[in-house]
C-alpha cells in the first residue's frame, strides 16, 4: 500500500492528448487532479465530468497551487505556461513540441533547473517496447546510419479539422517530426551539424506562410543521414504512409505496417506489427548467410496506454527524483533539428548547427 500523498495535478488543454492525459492522471491513485483547463467547455469521457473546467491557466494555477502541472494546449503557449509553473513551484509535463522556438526551450529548461523540478516531454514512443526494441537493434548495428522515416495523413472532417488548428502555430514536420528525429539522434548519438527542409503549401484552407507536406534531412557528426517527411490533409496519398526503416553497413532494422492500417488512425501512428532485421553479412557464395528475422510484436499498448505509462514515468521521476538532465537535452536537441528544417523551407537554405 503506498501511504505517499497523490501528486495533485492541473490539467491544461483538453485536446486528443490532454484528454488521455487527464485520463491517465484519473486513474492512477498517484494522482489527484484538482482541476482541468480548457478555454472553452469540451465534451468529456464520463470520468472526466466531474472536474471543474477552469477557462484561464494563470488564473487556475495560482488558485488551485498544483504540485504537476500537465500543459497540453497549442505550442506557442508551451513555453509561457511552463515557465509560469516552475515558477509557481510545480514539476512540469509538457506535451511535444517543448516550445516554437530554440530561445523558449532553453528557456523552459533553464526554468526548471532554477526552481529544481521536474520537467517531462510528452516523447511517447520513449515508453513504447516496440520503438525501444527497434531503437536497441538499430544500435547493435553501428554507424553511419541511414533513416528513413514518414508519417503522412490523409484525414478529412474532424481530424483535418484538428490539423488545420495545428497548422495555426506548428507545422507538420516539427509537430510529428520531433518524435522521429529523436528517435533518430538516440540511435546515433552523434551531434546533428547539417538540416535541409523543404515544403509545401497544397490547401487553401491554411495560412499563406503555412504548408501541410513537409520533408527534412539531416547530416550527423558521424557520417549518418536521415530523411523524416509529414503531410497532413485530404489531398495526401495513403501510399508508403508510414516508413520507419534504419540502414548501416551492417544490415537493417524496419517496421513493417499492416497493409490495411489507415493513417488517420491514431493508433497506427504508435503500433509497430512487426520489425524486421536484416543482416549484410554474406558467405564465400556472395549469398546472404542468414535470413531475415521478423519480431512479432504482439500486445502492444494502444493511444491510451501509452499515455498511461508516460505518466507512470511522470510520477517515477517525481517520487524517486530521477535526473531528467539528459531527456531535457534531447527534447532540445531534436526540436532545434525540427525547427532548422522549417527555417530551411522558409529560406530556401540549409542551416548549419
Amino acid at each position: 500500500m503506498n501511504l505517499e500523498k497523490p501528486i495533485r495535478v492541473l490539467v491544461a488543454g483538453l485536446g486528443n492528448m490532454g484528454r488521455s492525459h487527464a485520463l491517465a492522471y484519473h486513474n492512477n491513485p498517484g494522482f489527484e487532479i484538482v482541476g482541468l483547463v480548457n478555454r472553452s467547455t469540451p465534451a468529456l469521457e464520463p470520468e472526466l465530468q466531474g472536474y471543474t473546467v477552469h477557462p484561464e491557466f494563470m488564473t487556475a494555477l495560482a488558485e488551485l497551487k498544483p504540485d504537476l502541472c500537465s500543459i497540453n494546449t497549442y505550442s506557442d503557449s508551451h513555453a509561457d505556461y511552463a515557465v509560469a509553473a516552475f515558477e509557481a513551484g510545480c514539476h512540469v509535463f509538457v506535451e511535444k513540441p517543448l516550445a516554437t522556438t530554440v530561445a523558449d526551450t532553453e528557456r523552459v529548461v533553464a526554468a526548471a533547473k532554477t526552481a529544481g523540478k521536474k520537467l517531462a516531454i510528452g516523447y511517447i514512443l520513449r515508453h513504447h517496447p516496440s520503438w525501444m526494441k527497434l531503437i536497441e537493434e538499430a544500435r547493435k548495428l553501428g554507424p553511419p546510419y541511414v533513416f528513413r522515416m514518414n508519417l503522412n495523413q490523409q484525414s478529412s472532417g474532424p481530424t483535418w479539422a484538428t490539423h488545420k488548428s495545428l497548422m495555426r502555430t506548428t507545422s507538420p514536420i516539427v509537430d510529428c517530426g520531433v518524435h522521429y528525429v529523436d528517435v533518430m539522434c538516440q540511435i546515433t548519438d552523434a551531434r546533428a551539424v547539417e538540416v535541409r527542409g523543404m515544403g509545401l503549401r497544397l490547401s487553401d484552407e491554411i495560412a499563406a506562410d503555412m504548408y501541410n507536406y513537409g520533408h527534412l534531412q539531416v547530416l550527423f557528426e558521424d557520417g549518418s543521414v536521415g530523411w523524416y517527411e509529414a503531410g497532413w490533409g485530404p489531398m495526401i496519398s495513403e501510399t508508403a504512409f508510414f516508413v520507419k526503416d534504419v540502414m548501416s553497413p551492417k544490415g537493417a532494422v524496419s517496421i513493417v505496417m499492416d497493409p490495411n492500417a489507415k493513417s488517420d488512425n491514431i493508433d497506427t501512428h504508435t503500433k509497430t506489427s512487426v520489425i524486421r532485421l536484416h543482416t549484410a553479412e554474406t558467405g564465400p557464395d556472395g549469398k546472404f548467410i542468414r535470413p531475415d528475422q521478423d519480431m512479432r510484436m504482439t500486445g502492444e499498448p494502444g493511444h491510451q496506454a501509452l499515455c498511461n505509462l508516460e505518466q507512470a514515468f511522470m510520477l517515477r521521476a517525481i517520487r524517486e527524483d530521477l535526473n531528467l538532465d539528459r531527456h531535457m537535452a534531447d527534447a532540445v536537441a531534436s526540436l532545434r533539428i525540427c525547427l532548422a528544417a522549417d527555417e530551411s523551407v522558409r529560406t530556401g537554405q540549409p542551416v548549419r548547427l
